[in-house]
């Protein structure tokens, strides 16, 4: 990956620790989402509050070198990331702060919160993401996905494409495993899941969608926005993909389907810590609940927020498990021991 796409210009940076100006408000944050949607988030927090908006950009581990690295001196307010397990790292390594909001507990659900030990949730989630099981339709019978389960399933032999095991999205899916089925039954799951791997994993989550549709395989595991996205693109090609495939929300009779999210907090040693919170609070504001959903295909993580996306509409409800997300992130350690002893790459 290249330097520019993972930090700011250097400029951007130094402004990141330079002294505000008396009468100027601002707002440090180190986001791990790239999404060109989120710009009107930013451009919208500022004008409502005159708070304007610092970013440095990265992927998720990067951020939280770049944390571990500053230390004390850092001029982070707020860390944004994208997925259950780095939070509970970025939480386990001592980068966030306790938030204790009355705006922030009642709209975003516990579940979807970080640990709190009396003072305050470490982060929240701001928005879901459902990891799907995606098939061919013509080839595969959805009664023989309906759950996360018959991946391991020997009827399943060679059928099934994914992505690594160690990528965190996976290692997340597979914490949750753990947390319903026991660390030796989600072993064995997970034992069942690469005999039936139709080939090595590789690639990203949109790849193993189109290798369902070309007959590389006739299952895969992917996050639902991938999906959403291809649904709603006007490329040829992508609307060929989506008319092979279909999806599947697993576990609707028992347990429901895994939820993975993107979520803030404030940042440890947050110099505008005021603002770090507004900014939080803005976060689960119908308003930008609303641009989440429609801009990067998520589901809001405020459970009242209705979006108008099409292609969220056209997915339909579906039943989410219900477990502490924290406890995902608890699991992962185990995780990857089980994965190298089973052998899935």
């Amino acid at each position: 990956m290249s330097l520019s796409r993972v930090f700011l210009a250097a400029a951007a940076v130094a402004a990141l620790q330079a002294p505000a100006h008396a009468q100027e408000q601002v707002l440090n944050l180190y986001s791990a989402r790239h999404y060109q949607t989120d710009e009107a988030l930013y451009a919208n927090f500022t004008k409502a509050t005159g708070i304007r908006i610092n970013r440095v950009d990265g992927d998720d581990s990067g951020i939280l070198s770049r944390l571990k690295s500053e230390g004390a001196s850092s001029p982070a307010d707020v860390i944004l990331l994208v997925d259950a397990a780095r939070l509970w790292r970025a939480e386990t390594d001592g980068l966030f702060q306790p938030v204790k909001s009355s705006t922030l507990d009642s709209r975003i659900p516990a579940n979807l919160r970080g640990k709190d030990t009396g003072n305050g949730a470490q982060w929240f989630g701001m928005s879901t993401r459902a990891r799907v099981i995606i098939y061919n339709k013509i080839k595969v019978k959805p009664a023989d996905v309906a759950t996360y389960e018959s991946l391991a399933d020997p009827k399943n032999k060679g059928k099934i494409c994914t992505r690594s095991g160690s990528h965190p999205y996976n290692l997340s899916l597979f914490g949750a495993m753990v947390e319903h089925m026991g660390p030796e039954k989600a072993e064995a799951w997970l034992q069942g899941v690469k005999d039936n791997l139709a080939r090595d994993p590789k690639g990203g989550d949109t790849d193993q969608i189109k290798a369902v549709a070309a007959g590389e395989c006739d299952i895969a595991i992917s996050n639902s926005y991938y999906f959403a996205r291809m649904m709603r693109s006007t490329k040829p090609e992508d609307r060929a993909v989506v008319e092979k495939v279909a999806v599947v929300f697993p576990n609707q009779q028992s347990w429901g389907t895994h939820l993975n999210i993107a979520g803030a907090g404030v940042a440890k040693y947050a110099p505008h810590r005021e603002a770090a919170v507004k900014f939080l609070e803005y976060l689960s504001s119908d308003e930008a609940q609303i641009y989440f959903a429609n801009g990067n295909n998520e589901w809001p993580a405020v459970a009242s927020v209705k979006p108008s996306n099409p292609a969220l509409e056209s997915l339909g409800t579906f039943k989410s498990e219900t477990i502490p997300v924290s406890a995902v992130g608890v699991n992962q350690g185990k995780v990857q021991q089980m994965l190298d002893r089973v052998g899935f790459k």
